[in-house]
């Protein structure tokens, strides 16, 4: 049989062609049980990646200035070996997390069990100094290291290392019980195949996942109100609210692989969710390599949809947020503080101009920007679109509106945390078109709002910018905005950041 590569079997054009209903993204639906559901679980959780991630980099530095101290205690304050010393401290240290991340030391369920990995920990920390000795023996450097010294590190090291894990496990368990880390599921389909996904996953040993409902278009004839112990809380449209409540990180769909179009016709409503959508394939005759799936314990799953910009990338995409930020908020200061001066000085009213936009996940964030309106005339809902001549404009309005220095104050926004510096251009929470929602006219709209909107983006430098006054304008906006989610890097950031002054010369539909 040839083998079908599963992540192109449901691909994202597949799903955003389907012929099918669309979610339709409205507040309003869900009931009182499920509306209570979601509210516990408003909170972030920790990440297991990122809790794991953290601890190799506290670890190799405990072991480095642990190492680096009795150095300087046997050797002295750089006296001998100035630079030998500390490279060959550093790389012990580097090789042991790299040997007890390949030895799956810091898998969630080994981090739990300190005492059981005893062995581990200890063979891999013997074996890091093994292979230093044998690089020592073999560059005929041996003779120059004090071997009390690495007798006494490699004691002290265990022992921090040992010591570190104890408490890790004490604090995991805490975290786990109090609902601070772990991944949060909802099962989509109910019936007996979600029963038995239940049953599978639960039996999983230090299983880090909390499934918080189910949700089935089915009436409870097909698709019973309980299904081993957790409430069908409401239909696919309304898992589109919860999860817009709820911190929610996995979705799982629990059909058949066989059954394609159903499939589709789910993920043509959830696929514009910020969560990893995993399709369950513990009961599929359709068997693939191992290697294609993802795994809950030893549940396989087929990995549908990732969340995108998820946790290191996060990270590193909100320091590239806070250095640029700073640095455009330095560089620019002289032309906010010159253009804040000429708004007072041409019309009455505030400086700044404060807009409730949506944000991540249809969340609603306040956007500053220049007021380039008169007070009185001013739109703050957006429902009628800025024209050009648009006489609500002021003098100054028209200047800053067209050089886009209005959205100056937008650093802020991004240096506080509710914009990205790159990423979708946020809507107002009203715009229309032709008295017609953004996301009535554009199918998947709300997917634009799977990660962190931005000051500037991918559709702005490629000439999508200013007034969005026909529906085609919109289609395309929508479109560079999900191939930058689809794409992103921080190269690609970056590109588009050092492209936005150049392409902001074009000013042809900025009014």
């Amino acid at each position: 049989m040839n083998e079908i590569d599963p992540a192109r079997r449901f691909s994202l054009d597949a799903v955003r062609n389907f012929d099918g209903p669309a979610a339709s993204d409205t507040a309003g639906g869900m009931n009182e049980v499920a509306r209570q559901v979601a509210s516990q679980y408003r909170r972030d959780t920790m990440s297991p990646i990122m809790v794991s991630g953290v601890l190799r980099m506290v670890e190799f530095a405990l072991l480095f200035l642990s190492g680096l101290c009795l150095y300087f205690h046997y050797v002295g304050f750089f006296n001998y070996l100035p630079w030998q010393y500390p490279l060959a401290i550093a790389s012990a240290s580097f090789l042991a997390v790299v040997l007890l991340d390949v030895s799956d030391s810091y898998q969630i369920s080994a981090l739990m069990r300190p005492i059981a990995n005893f062995g581990r920990i200890l063979l891999v920390w013997a074996g890091a100094f093994a292979l230093m000795a044998l690089t020592a023996f073999a560059m005929k450097m041996s003779e120059d290291y004090s071997r009390l010294l690495f007798g006494t590190w490699f004691v002290v090291g265990f022992l921090l290392l040992f010591g570190l894990r104890l408490v890790m496990s004490k604090l995991i368990r805490r975290w786990a019980r109090d609902g601070r880390m772990e991944r949060r599921a909802v099962i989509v389909g109910g019936g007996k195949a979600a029963e038995v996904l239940i049953r599978s996953v639960e039996k999983q040993p230090y299983n880090d996942i909390r499934i918080c409902g189910i949700f089935d278009d089915r009436g409870d004839k097909r698709s019973p109100p309980i299904v081993a112990g957790y409430p069908k809380l409401g239909t696919i449209s309304e898992l589109i609210e919860f999860a817009r409540i709820a911190r929610i990180d996995m979705l799982i769909v629990s059909l058949p692989l066989t059954a394609e179009s159903r499939v589709l016709q789910l993920l043509k409503k959830l696929w514009v969710l910020p969560v990893d959508i995993r399709l369950s394939a513990h009961s599929n005759a359709l068997q693939f390599r191992p290697r294609a799936y993802s795994y809950i314990g030893s549940v396989p799953m087929l990995d549908i949809f990732d969340k995108p910009i998820n946790d290191w990338d996060s990270v590193a995409k909100r320091a590239f947020d806070i250095i640029f930020s700073i640095i455009g908020i330095i560089v620019f200061s002289p032309v906010m503080l010159v253009t804040a001066i000429a708004i007072k000085l041409d019309s009455k009213g505030p400086v700044l101009f404060k807009q409730k936009r949506h944000g991540f996940n249809n969340e609603t964030i306040e956007v500053y920007k220049f007021r380039s309106m008169y007070t009185d005339r001013s739109d703050p809902t957006a429902k009628q679109t800025v024209t050009k001549n648009d006489p609500r404009v002021t003098r100054v309005g028209r200047f800053i509106r067209k050089t886009s220095i209005d959205e100056l104050p937008q650093f802020f926004n991004s240096l506080l945390g509710s914009l990205s510096l790159i990423g979708p251009r946020p809507h107002a929470i009203a715009a229309q078109s032709h008295n017609l929602l953004y996301n009535e006219v554009v199918d998947g709209y709300f997917a634009r709002h799977k990660v962190k909107p931005g000051v500037t983006g991918w559709a702005q430098i490629n000439g999508w910018r200013g007034e969005m006054d026909t529906n085609e304008k919109i289609r395309m906006r929508t479109e560079y905005d999900l191939y930058y989610i689809e794409n992103w890097s921080l190269l690609f950031d970056l590109r588009i950041l050092f492209l936005t002054p150049v392409r902001l010369l074009n000013t042809e539909n900025a009014y």
